[in-house]
């Protein structure tokens, strides 16, 4: 989505799901700030403080959740078909090899 994300993560082995998130979101706001022309500090933010979580139980759920993820490009009018959206696990669940990220599939 071109303003939120969503992740379907199992518990990390070290640390915690807010601390495996909190370094996602270091890592990628310091690249930003890298790739960026402007040379002061006075940068948009591009992460908001808090972010939502869900616990998943089920393996009920786990198929729920990630239908709601792979339609979600859909709802939203930015793409005709999960397929279509570069950013989605889907081609991967598909059978249609990897896109840009890789993917751990939920069992």
């Amino acid at each position: 989505m071109p303003e939120h994300v969503h992740l379907l993560i199992s518990e990390p082995v070290r640390g915690t799901p807010s601390t495996v998130l909190q370094k996602l979101k270091q890592d990628v706001s310091r690249k930003l700030r890298a790739a960026s022309d402007k040379r002061d500090d006075r940068l948009p933010r591009f992460w908001e403080r808090r972010y939502y979580d869900f616990n998943v139980w089920s393996a009920k759920k786990k198929i729920e959740k990630l239908g709601y993820m792979h339609m979600n490009p859909l709802k939203r009018g930015l793409a005709d078909h999960p397929k279509d959206w570069p950013w989605s696990s889907e081609a991967s669940y598909a059978g249609r090899g990897q896109l840009l990220i890789r993917i751990d599939p939920v069992e």
